[in-house]
């Protein structure tokens, strides 16, 4: 089965795994601001998933790593719009080199957006473009690495007087945690789910 295939299967409709959905507590009355992200996966003997690392003097999320992506505009259709628009504005992504696969989990984060993963597979090798004044680097992660329970260390902090768990994924000197490890968790779950 190809990758394509494989990471369709995993999100053809309902999953049986509890997914992982962020914070529970109300956001300004309960309402989340809908946001999507790009989960590019590089089609290749050894796939790898591309992640950005954000500038430092960010007011939100600065110096973390993520996946291109953001809030939707009005004039984005849907989740899959709003992803590759702004994989193309972050990272200079074409639109027309990602095939859509779907879409995982909605995750929902603390400063009050739901976040729709968008699942892509784009061709290996692309000259990217990053928006220097958001992204600070682009690399590529092995997926097989991210994918992999035994790399998804679940962590515990108190934060604004609550306790928050988040997962956490270190590869090589990067740190991956928060919102993004959990999404890969996710997506990792739904690949384990549909192998059985």
């Amino acid at each position: 089965m190809s990758l394509t295939e494989r990471l369709r299967a995993a999100l053809a409709g309902e999953s049986s795994h509890v997914p992982i959905v962020g914070d529970e507590y109300d956001r300004a009355g309960g309402v989340y601001a809908p946001a999507a992200v790009l989960v590019a996966i590089t089609d290749r003997a050894e796939p790898g998933v591309l992640l950005t690392l954000r500038q430092p003097h960010l007011r939100r999320h600065a110096g973390q790593i993520a996946f291109p992506g953001g809030r939707m505009d009005p004039e984005d259709r849907d989740a899959v719009a709003a992803a590759l628009r702004e994989a193309q504005e972050e990272i200079g992504l074409d639109p027309g080199a990602v095939d859509i696969v779907g879409i995982s989990d909605t995750y929902r984060v603390g400063t009050g957006f739901a976040v729709t993963p968008v699942i892509g597979v784009i061709p290996p090798d692309l000259t990217l473009a990053p928006h220097q004044a958001e992204v600070a680097a682009v690399f590529e992660t092995p997926l097989a690495f991210l994918l992999e329970r035994g790399n998804h260390v679940l962590k515990t902090v108190m934060w604004e007087g609550r306790e928050r768990r988040f997962h956490e994924i270190l590869w090589e000197e990067r740190r991956i945690w928060g919102a993004t490890a959990n999404m890969i968790v996710n997506l990792a779950r739904r690949l384990e789910a549909a192998a059985t």
